[in-house]
């Protein structure tokens, strides 16, 4: 049975404002809306479960990624949608792995290679960059806020970092999604500095929890999202 809803009905139930079900709307992430013989607009079941999708995958998922699959899906391009979310939930998968090896190599007291990179005492920020997967711009934001510091080479005057500034930023760009705070983070990089894991160890854990708690919400994003594909193929 197709039942309707007015817009005050559907924002009530998902705890929203009826603002938003309109921009959504005028993002083209719904089905077009019908309207009343007195020009009023009026909801279906079917765009119903494409809001509950919406706000499902937005727990989960970037906006700029949600509202593209959303679209996709309205245009009948299901596979190009799911595809979509599949590579969200590998890069997901990545970023977990990425954790799990820079716990490991924090512990070991042998930091000459990295991911078959030799590591010296003296790299250039373009060398780190590379090697850490980040912007040379973030390198420079973490060195600006105290996190890592650089020598000056005494030749050419480009800045130098250590192996130890590298596990630093190495360390800086696994936790930055769940360490919000700058001076946790400085605690943080002093107990590397020292040697004293059991702080850290707490802090990559918390970063796998999020990551973990993640890819529940990614999952039920696609439930969601999966129960509004078969309604949409039968239409």
């Amino acid at each position: 049975m197709n039942f309707t809803y007015t817009p005050g009905q559907i924002a009530t139930e998902l705890a929203i404002s009826t603002t938003t079900l309109r921009r959504y709307e005028k993002e083209g992430l719904i089905p077009d809306v019908p309207r009343t013989a007195s020009n009023h607009r009026y909801y279906t079941s079917f765009h119903f479960q494409a809001f509950i999708a919406i706000r499902s995958l937005l727990k989960g998922y970037e906006i700029p990624v949600v509202y593209e699959v959303m679209r996709k899906v309205k245009r009948g391009e299901i596979n190009d949608a799911l595809w979509l979310l599949n590579q969200q939930l590998y890069n997901t998968q990545l970023e977990k792995q990425r954790v799990d090896e820079i716990w490991i190599m924090i512990q070991q007291t042998d930091f000459s290679e990295y991911k078959n990179v030799k590591i010296t005492n003296a790299m250039t920020i373009g060398k780190v960059a590379e090697v850490a997967g980040v912007n040379t711009s973030a390198i420079r934001h973490w060195e600006k806020e105290g996190l890592i510091r650089s020598e000056r080479d005494k030749h050419n005057g480009y800045r130098m970092y250590t192996r130890a500034e590298l596990r630093k930023i190495l360390v800086i760009s696994s936790l930055r999604k769940s360490v919000y705070y700058i001076e946790y983070m400085k605690e943080l990089l002093n107990s590397l500095d020292t040697q004293n894991y059991t702080q850290i160890q707490n802090a990559f854990q918390l970063a796998l929890q999020k990551l973990n708690k993640q890819l529940t919400l990614q999952f039920a994003g696609i439930q969601e999202l999966m129960k509004y594909i078969e309604i949409h193929q039968e239409q």
